[in-house]
C-alpha cells in the first residue's frame, strides 16, 4: 500500500473529525452525520479503486484477462 495513499486517508479523518465537532457544537447534528458518511465514503470509493487496481495486478501476473 502506498504511504501516500494513508496520508490522503488519514487527512479526509482529520478533516472530517474537525468538521464533525464544529458542527455538533453549533448544533447541526445532522449536518455533522452528513459529513461523517461523505467522508466515509470518500474513503471507501478510494480503497475500492486500490483493490482494483490490486485485481488487474494478480490477473496480469497470472495471465488471465
Amino acid at each position: 500500500m502506498e504511504v501516500d495513499l494513508i496520508f490522503r486517508i488519514a487527512a479526509i479523518g482529520i478533516i472530517v473529525a474537525v468538521l464533525d465537532q464544529v458542527l455538533r457544537r453549533s448544533g447541526r447534528e445532522d449536518q455533522a452525520m452528513m459529513t461523517t458518511l461523505a467522508g466515509v465514503i470518500v474513503v471507501l470509493m478510494m480503497m475500492v479503486n486500490e483493490i482494483n487496481n490490486l485485481f488487474e495486478l494478480v490477473k496480469s501476473v497470472f495471465g488471465l484477462y
